[in-house]
């Protein structure tokens, strides 16, 4: 099923109105439990999901792997696990607050880590600054789009900010693609792969419950980031992500959505509207700002984020103006322009 921006989107529905503080877990579905863990971010928190696996727990994401969240686990793992051992985590991807805790739970329980192969593996190469990923290639990728000396003198302070949230890694996983099917407690969940906001996220889909764990590529109230990075300077990731997304279509509309930031939600198809709607009003005032004068995306970044921001929203921020214009580029709705170590972007 096809959805279509145009269509009328209603509101969507949240059948638990608050989330659980952090010393607790509250049932969601039968066998399904929601834990919420503190992030040191703007975006403050991140969901986690415990699923009953028979004498034992799933555990799908894990927290940032800093000193506060580690004491967390600590200080309450025996009473959010209720006795049970850990069978096993799902890391949906790479980014520091869904696998910074892998390694460390891992080592403590014995309990094997599954996800992608590329989110495995752009988790080492961004831990170990190899391949493309680290810091230095990101910076010249922001110059190269007119980003300030000041602002890059910013970021290039902060260094590798990804082992501050990862401080290891584990060494060995099982891998999860797209169709494969986990059997948890007599449940079957259908790995849903998305693109975009990272190389190979793993969605999870039970038909039985009715329940999908969407990550970071469903969020109920703010949009999902889509950027650009050094190892593939002229990726269309936003085509990738609106694509990816369709997955998700054919869905019954009644399905409980377990989303990494924000409530839980029902009304799928809606959010999948409201977020093509989202997007195509980003390009259109995007391609609006856009001259016959060659321009650069530092300077067309204000048009999408006027405001002030810190380090990381700018580095957020920068990353997803890029993928805009490539998009728009892809579109052909307007030109690359690659001078030295210039780019700037021209209407068509």
């Amino acid at each position: 099923m096809q959805i279509h921006a145009t269509a009328a989107a209603s509101a969507l529905v949240y059948p638990i109105s608050q989330p659980p503080s952090a010393d607790r877990i509250v049932s969601v579905a039968p066998g399904v439990y929601w834990l919420r863990l503190p992030l040191p971010f703007a975006l403050d928190h991140i969901n986690i999901w415990l699923l009953r696996d028979g004498a034992a727990w799933t555990l799908v994401d894990c927290g940032y792997g800093d000193a506060a969240t580690t004491t967390l686990w600590q200080e309450h793992a025996a009473g959010w696990l209720r006795g049970l051992p850990l069978r096993r985590i799902v890391v949906t991807h790479c980014h520091p607050d869904h696998v910074g805790q892998a390694s460390g739970l891992s080592a403590n329980s014995d309990a094997a880590i599954w996800m992608s192969q590329g989110e495995y593996l752009s988790a080492h190469a961004m831990h170990d600054q190899t391949a493309g990923f680290g810091v230095a290639p990101l910076l010249d990728l922001f110059a190269a789009h007119g980003m300030a000396e000041e602002e890059l003198d910013g970021l290039r302070a902060r260094g590798n900010r990804y082992r501050h949230g990862v401080p290891e890694l584990p060494r060995a996983y099982h891998r999860l693609a797209e169709g494969d099917r986990v059997a948890i407690d007599g449940h079957s969940w259908r790995v849903i792969v998305g693109l975009g906001h990272s190389p190979e996220h793993v969605a999870l889909h039970s038909e039985e419950l009715g329940i999908l764990i969407s990550g970071d590529m469903l969020l109920p109230k703010i949009t999902t980031n889509v950027s650009v990075w050094p190892t593939e300077p002229e990726a269309d990731p936003l085509g990738r992500f609106l694509h990816s997304i369709q997955r998700f279509a054919d869905l019954p509309a009644n399905t409980l959505v377990l989303p990494s930031h924000g409530l839980p939600f029902r009304g799928i198809h809606s959010r999948l509207q409201q977020l093509e709607a989202h997007h195509e009003a980003r390009l259109a005032e995007l391609l609006g700002a856009i001259r016959q004068t060659p321009q650069d995306a530092a300077s067309l970044r204000r048009t999408l984020f006027p405001r002030e921001l810190d380090l990381q929203q700018l580095f957020f921020a920068m990353g997803e103006t890029i993928a805009h214009l490539n998009h728009l580029v892809a579109l052909q709705r307007i030109q690359r322009h690659d001078r030295g170590d210039r780019v700037r972007f021209t209407r068509v």
